[in-house]
């Protein structure tokens, strides 16, 4: 079953056709592609960082929901781009522009292209919660308290 997300055209190449709106590549992918809304191609240096313009909006309406922006694996191993703070986060009631934050990892020069798939939009659900303060937690675990690396395997 799909959801209806209202989405809303900010930029120039996506409401004349030159660039597509995001979708999904097949009918198993999780998540929808976003593309780069720009006029031009854009170099990204080794170690830079920039944001780019998806060209949309989108309207989630339900505080239970967020939409994550998502690295695509074939930017990443292939040339080191990846989105920059790991994990985009929209949450319900933002409603501007949807930018992708990218940054090359890599040793070269990336040229992202106009209308490349430089992204992915995957919707889950969202969980609020209230903290309470405690001076001691009611159980125990096994791991207790054990950080980093605190069962000796790999």
């Amino acid at each position: 079953m799909r959801r209806s997300i209202d989405i809303r055209i900010v930029g120039e190449p996506l409401r004349s056709g030159e660039i597509a709106l995001p979708s999904y590549a097949t009918d198993g992918a999780a998540g929808m592609d976003l593309r780069a809304c720009i006029a031009a191609a854009a170099t990204l240096q080794p170690g830079e960082r920039r944001l780019f313009p998806t060209g949309i909006a989108i309207d989630i309406r339900d505080p239970g929901l967020a939409a994550m922006v998502a690295s695509r694996s074939g930017l990443a191993l292939k040339y080191g781009v990846r989105v920059a703070q790991g994990l985009g986060v929209i949450d319900a009631d933002y409603h501007g522009e949807i930018g992708v934050i990218l940054i090359n990892d890599g040793d070269a020069a990336y040229t992202v292209q106009v209308g490349e798939r430089i992204a992915q939009l995957i919707f889950m659900p969202v969980t609020q919660v209230e903290l309470h303060v405690v001076d001691d937690f009611r159980a125990t675990t096994e791991r207790g308290a054990g950080g980093f690396g605190h069962t000796g395997t790999a």
